[in-house]
């Protein structure tokens, strides 16, 4: 809109009685905007739209997971929107996918004692997140591609992948959601570099977000070139993956060993 009004970055800001700065990040979608700020702002463009209010007030609501105490890092709330994820993992299932004892195993392994009041939040957090995947009034779609090696190697010991491997049987009978393996027997794959997580939404003008975490933390990258080029690389590794039948025959047979 700003643009359209042929309005610079460092006019709009002292017309709205902001910093440079500050407009940007808003801009940019770094920081909340007051929906006042809003409306200032459609006025100075001469452009109103009643949806953008609507937004920037919702933006502002207090979401399902802080009543469990859990404080989020940047992605519950996309994924709450989101109608589909489509998710890459090496070492680890992937989170909708997750026992409760596989999770608070991956918290015991942490290099850094955490608060285990806090884990056990993040645990019910999570687990409220994967009810999705059985909601028929808010259905996820899941499409998980995962290494071989996190089926193999993971926290808590033989009886917690046990139990998680059961469990990635069960979840994988669901028909909105899709698990592929990529098996050792395969050699090198697309994702050697790294897993990522592409989230699409309900609204097809919604531009998807790709999430990539790291040890330190994670970030979001809505970029429509590099979404484009995640959607690729998904595609190309579900040829290089065993098929979802070859895939669940895989999980068999490593329980049987």
């Amino acid at each position: 809109m700003r643009a359209d009004a042929r309005l610079t970055l460092d006019g709009a800001a002292t017309a709205l009685f902001k910093t440079k700065s500050a407009l940007h990040r808003i801009e940019k979608g770094e920081t909340l905007v007051d929906p006042h700020l809003v409306k200032s702002m459609m006025d100075l463009y001469d452009h109103y739209d009643p949806d953008i209010v609507l937004e920037a007030l919702r933006a502002r609501e207090r979401g399902w997971w802080t009543a469990l105490g859990v404080e989020d890092q940047g992605y519950i709330d996309v994924e709450t929107e989101a109608a589909e994820v489509r998710d890459v993992s090496l070492l680890l299932v992937p989170g909708l996918l997750q026992t409760a004892e596989y999770t608070r195993a991956l918290c015991a392994a942490r290099p850094f004692p955490g608060d285990r009041e806090q884990d056990e939040r993040n645990v019910r957090a999570r687990q409220e997140r994967q009810r999705r995947l059985t909601d028929p009034d808010h259905l996820l779609r899941l499409e998980a591609v995962v290494d071989e090696a996190a089926l193999r190697k993971g926290p808590g010991g033989r009886e917690v992948m046990r139990a998680q491997l059961e469990h990635l049987l069960e979840v994988a009978e669901l028909p909105n959601v899709g698990f592929r393996v990529l098996a050792h027997e395969g050699g090198a794959h697309g994702a050697m570099g790294g897993g990522f997580t592409l989230l699409s939404f309900p609204d097809p003008t919604d531009p998807p977000v790709l999430y990539v975490e790291h040890p330190f933390g994670a970030v979001h990258i809505e970029d429509e070139g590099l979404t484009i080029e995640a959607r690729v690389a998904f595609e190309h590794l579900t040829t290089q993956a065993l098929g979802l039948d070859e895939s669940v025959a895989l999980v068999q047979r490593i329980l049987a060993e």
